[in-house]
C-alpha cells in the first residue's frame, strides 16, 4: 500500500525535514519512509498523522479494486473480468 506523506505534508505546508523534528525520527529516516523505501510502524503512522493534523487513513493512496500488487516485485497487477 503506497502512502501520501509526501502530498499531505506538502498540502500542509510542512516539509519532510520539519515532520522528520516533530515526530522525532531523523531526516533520512523520514524521508525514506516518504518515499516509500521504509514501513512507518503503527505508532510511528500516527504520530506522522497527529504531526499532519490528519485522521491515519489519509496518508493512505486509495487502491483501486480491480488491482492487486505482486508480492515479488511491488508492481500493480490490472485484473480484467470477462
Amino acid at each position: 500500500m503506497q502512502l501520501r506523506i509526501k502530498e499531505v505534508s506538502k498540502s500542509q505546508g510542512i516539509s519532510i525535514t520539519k515532520l522528520a523534528e516533530l515526530v522525532g525520527i531523523t531526516q533520512p529516516n523520514m524521508s525514506n519512509i516518504a518515499n516509500g523505501k521504509t514501513s512507518p510502524s503503527l505508532d510511528l503512522l500516527e504520530r506522522i498523522a497527529v504531526a499532519l493534523g490528519v485522521p491515519v487513513p489519509e496518508l493512505f493512496a486509495p487502491q483501486p479494486t480491480n488491482t492487486i500488487t505482486c508480492p515479488h516485485c511491488g508492481k500493480s497487477i490490472t485484473i480484467k473480468a470477462e
